[in-house]
């Protein structure tokens, strides 16, 4: 099915589509103020929606890290790198079940670097969906919230304005931990560990009352030979990208 009509099908996909074309639209504000926009998607879904509205401009380097192949929406391959003047500026890191912490960030943090190294974005717009977290409804990876705000602080590391916003989350306890530490994160916060016990949702997290839990054992299906063969594309993808 064409890029297009798997995107007009979606009403989700047009949803993320509308809110992310007003963020970085032409006449926006982030627009007017910088140059080049990174857009970084850890949902585990592809931003396809996204994608597709810079598919063709260098202004905005689209960088998506989501599960592949018969997942919904179908879209995110690596080869799919933009075209026109955006050939290039959109980055596709597909992945399989079971991605880890540790697996995550040592794909990530490269590709991002090499981004900032090559690209050089005055500012990000990061997607924190929490359906890439270890137990959620629709999802089939296994990051913690540790790992998950790991890769939310490598972005921020690098001294640019960050927009965060939410996405995906289909387990209801995952969305509103997930999304307090990463809040913590952004403002340099220290928060504790337990669950306030004053709290009228307190029973959506038990038995743990935690923020950081245990991931489950699933098997990682995402071999090494895979993610060097893709980090190896992109990194070289990347190097054809002027940005000066």
């Amino acid at each position: 099915m064409p890029r297009n009509m798997r995107l007009q099908d979606s009403a989700i996909s047009m949803i993320v589509f509308l809110v992310f074309l007003n963020y970085l639209s032409n006449d926006s504000l982030i627009f007017r103020t910088h140059e080049r926009v990174l857009y970084t998607d850890i949902d585990i879904h592809h931003g396809d929606g996204v994608e597709e509205a810079f598919y063709t401009t260098d202004r905005v380097l689209t960088c998506s890290f989501h599960k592949f192949g018969e997942y919904f929406p179908g879209t995110g391959a690596m080869q799919d790198i933009g075209a026109d003047k955006g050939k290039n500026y959109a980055i596709n890191f597909p992945l399989k079940e079971g991605m880890d912490d540790e697996t995550f960030l040592w794909v990530f943090k490269p590709v991002i670097d090499e981004i900032f190294v090559r690209f050089k974005p005055t500012a990000v717009l990061a997607q924190c969906g929490a359906d890439s977290l270890s137990g959620d409804r629709l999802g089939c990876f296994n990051l913690s919230a540790w790992g998950h705000g790991a890769a939310l602080n490598h972005i921020k590391s690098k001294g640019v304005p960050v927009l965060v916003t939410g996405g995906g989350g289909y387990t209801l306890r995952n969305v509103p931990w997930c999304w307090t530490y990463e809040t913590s994160l952004m403002l340099d916060t220290e928060i504790p560990n337990e669950i306030p016990e004053k709290n009228e949702y307190l029973d959506y997290f038990c038995p743990e009352y935690k923020i950081h839990m245990s991931v489950s054992n699933m098997e990682n299906l995402n071999t090494n030979d895979d993610l060097e063969r893709t980090s190896n594309f992109l990194l070289q993808t990347l190097k054809c990208i002027d940005g000066d």
